[in-house]
């Protein structure tokens, strides 16, 4: 397995989550895979409530920045959903790591059960 799996982790303003994730199903999810993205994962994170995660894949770090310089460049996102969804982001930190790390790393994590 190759590639590389971007998590993008956002603050987003308090009262905010639930338009935001309106937003990004509605308008830009679709726009994403529009422009051959791979989205692995999406949602609102469970430990609080103005947290949202974006998981997306790429074959490469490279091919990661080309891909997201020509989305975010786009006139369709430009024109489209941008300034609503910035509107409700505080801050965001995003890490790339190595698909087989993360692999690695939720194969040998047990997953209490409940």
């Amino acid at each position: 397995m190759s590639g590389f799996i971007e998590i993008r982790s956002y603050n987003l303003k308090p009262g905010t989550r639930e338009r935001f994730h309106q937003l990004f199903v509605t308008q830009a999810l679709p726009m994403l895979r529009r422009w051959k993205i791979d989205v692995v994962l999406h949602g609102p994170s469970l430990h609080d409530d103005d947290s949202y995660v974006l998981m997306r894949a790429f074959a490469g770090v490279e091919e990661r920045q080309r891909s997201e310089d020509a989305f975010y460049g786009s006139d369709e996102w430009r024109s489209g959903p941008r300034a609503a969804i910035l509107a409700a982001i505080e801050s965001y930190t995003t890490v790339v790591l190595p698909r087989d790390q993360l692999h690695a790393a939720c194969n040998i994590v047990p997953i209490p059960q409940t």
